[in-house]
């Protein structure tokens, strides 16, 4: 077995609390290895002035850190799997999916309790166009402000640019120990969530066998069907995070329940649907809601993006 073993990672504090989990769960049970951190900076890190939407193309976040692995720097790299592309590159793949947190989303308020209690017109901040959609259909006279940059930069934005309210993953919130700046949870019922929110996505080389080995300590099944489902309809829609669309899976007696939506970037238009079955299907429950839900509406939402220039 080998004697090092190298984590790739963000440096950002919710990335390395990420990757020092991942660390301490590969020291509990192979105490023979030393295991390393190895920070990176990517280009989603980096261009901090623009919208996600705008910078365009995959891999904002992962490839500095997949070219590491090529090259033997790295053993191993820690993503959020939200932001990890659904293809990726033949020579590399997902190791390992970690148990998730809470899928949800959070609003952060600092006089304000609820959306539905913000007044008329506030300002919300959020980096995402699934998060402003699904805002605007239930609030459209809010007045939404790009805010990107990592969680603690963002809510010290909460006060420094005025915002009412800012929108953030609850999950990040959580493992950072903020949990007490949550004014309010969104169910899904309320918000659907991105593909993969609240999962940990564990990627290495595909011919290092042992890697793999050692990575199986990492993984729940029910956490990779679900967003397996997940992954599987965004790459229907061959979509990122240009497109205003979310999707959650959740297992029960061994079904996946896949609960998705496509939007409008003003939220005047939505259109939802909910798709059941064996999990081992969820691949192809993942391609049929995404078809379905194209064909009912969200052809025209994703040309119109098209032909605007919101995506790439």
């Amino acid at each position: 077995m080998r004697e090092t073993i190298r984590i790739g990672t963000r440096s950002s504090a919710l990335a390395l609390w990420q990757a020092n989990y991942v660390a301490d769960t590969l020291r509990k049970h192979y105490p023979q290895c030393q295991v390393e951190l190895v920070h990176h900076s990517t280009k989603g890190d980096r261009i901090l002035e623009k919208p996600l939407a705008e910078i365009g193309g995959k891999g904002l976040f992962t490839e500095e850190l997949e070219a590491s692995m090529r090259d033997g720097s790295i053993d191993l790299a820690v993503h959020s799997l939200k932001d990890m592309p659904t293809e990726l590159p033949e020579d590399l793949v997902l190791g390992a999916i970690t148990e998730r947190e809470t899928p949800c989303d959070a609003l952060v308020s600092p006089k304000y309790k609820t959306l539905d209690q913000l007044p008329q017109g506030a300002k919300v901040g959020t980096s995402s166009l699934r998060r402003q959609a699904q805002l605007l259909n239930r609030r459209p006279d809010l007045q939404i402000s790009v805010l990107r940059g990592n969680v603690q930069t963002r809510l010290n934005k909460l006060e420094t640019e005025n915002f009412d309210a800012i929108v953030l993953a609850e999950a990040g919130l959580k493992r950072l120990g903020l949990e007490s700046v949550i004014t309010q949870t969104f169910t899904s019922d309320e918000i659907i969530p991105a593909v993969g929110q609240g999962a940990l996505g564990i990627e290495c080389r595909k011919d290092d066998a042992e890697m793999l080995d050692m990575l199986s300590v990492l993984h729940d099944e029910n956490t990779m069907w679900a967003t397996r489902g997940e992954r599987s309809f965004l790459r229907q829609l061959e979509g990122g995070c240009q497109v205003p669309m979310g999707v959650h899976g959740t297992i029960y007696k061994g079904q996946l329940t896949l609960k998705a939506i496509i939007a409008s970037l003003d939220g005047k238009n939505c259109f939802e649907g909910e798709l059941s079955g064996p999990k081992e299907k969820a691949d192809m429950l993942g391609r049929n809601l995404a078809k379905a839900l194209y064909e009912e509406g969200g052809k025209a939402i994703i040309d119109d993006l098209v032909e605007r220039g919101v995506l790439k």
